[in-house]
C-alpha cells in the first residue's frame, strides 16, 4: 500500500547550483504522495538550477530560510549537486534551520553532495549513512559510518539517490525519537 504524506508540508532547502533532477523527481514524488511541498532558499524568488555542470532551469523559491521555522514543517528534503549544499553550509540561518529538524527528531532527506550541510550542521557523528563517493572521506572525518549502499536509513535520516519510496515511507512515518540530536 502506497504511503501518504496527505497533511504534512515538507520543506525542500535549495540555493544555486541544485542538481534540478534531485530537487525535481523528489519534489514530485512527495506531491504525489499527498505532502504540501515549500522551497526553501537563500532568499525568496528566483535561483539557478543545474543540470550537472550545465546551468538549467530556473528555481523559484517559496521562502528565506531566516524567515521560516523548522516548527511548520514535517519533514526536510535536501537535493544535492556540488554548489548548492557548498553554499547553503557557509549560511548560519540553513545550517541552523538543518539542525532544528533533528533536535525535533524530524525526518530528513539527503541526496548527492548535500550530506554537506549535515556536517556542518553536526549531525552525522555516530550515524550510518551513504553519499556520493567524492564525500565519503568527509562524512568519515565528521564521525559517520560510511556505507556503500544504494540507500541507506538511520532513525529517519535517509541517505542517497534510488530513495524516493524510502523517504516517502520515512516522512509518513513522522518524529522518530532516535532523529533527536544529543
Amino acid at each position: 500500500m502506497a504511503q501518504s504524506l496527505s497533511g504534512k508540508t515538507v520543506a525542500i532547502l535549495a540555493t544555486d547550483g541544485v542538481e534540478l533532477v534531485e530537487l525535481n523527481e523528489p519534489m514530485k514524488a512527495l506531491k504525489d504522495a499527498g505532502a504540501v511541498v515549500e522551497i526553501v532558499s537563500l532568499k525568496a524568488g528566483e535561483f539557478q538550477g543545474f543540470d550537472h555542470l550545465t546551468p538549467g532551469d530556473k528555481v523559484t523559491a517559496d521562502k528565506a530560510v531566516a524567515a521560516v521555522d523548522a516548527s511548520t514543517y514535517s519533514a526536510l528534503l535536501l537535493p544535492g549537486g556540488v554548489a548548492n549544499p557548498d553554499l547553503l553550509r557557509a549560511d548560519e540561518d540553513a545550517v541552523k534551520f538543518v539542525r532544528a529538524f533533528f533536535d525535533a527528531g524530524k525526518p530528513v532527506a539527503a541526496i548527492c553532495h548535500a550530506p554537506w550541510l549535515l556536517i556542518e550542521a553536526g549531525v552525522v557523528e555516530g550515524r550510518t549513512m551513504t553519499s556520493f563517493e567524492s564525500i565519503r572521506t568527509d562524512l568519515k572525518n565528521a564521525g559517520a559510518k560510511v556505507v556503500n549502499e544504494a540507500v541507506v536509513v538511520d532513525q529517519g535520516l535517509v541517505t542517497i539517490p534510488a530513495f524516493n519510496a524510502k523517504m516517502i515511507e520515512e516522512f509518513a512515518e513522522g518524529r522518530h525519537e532516535g532523529q533527536a540530536a544529543a
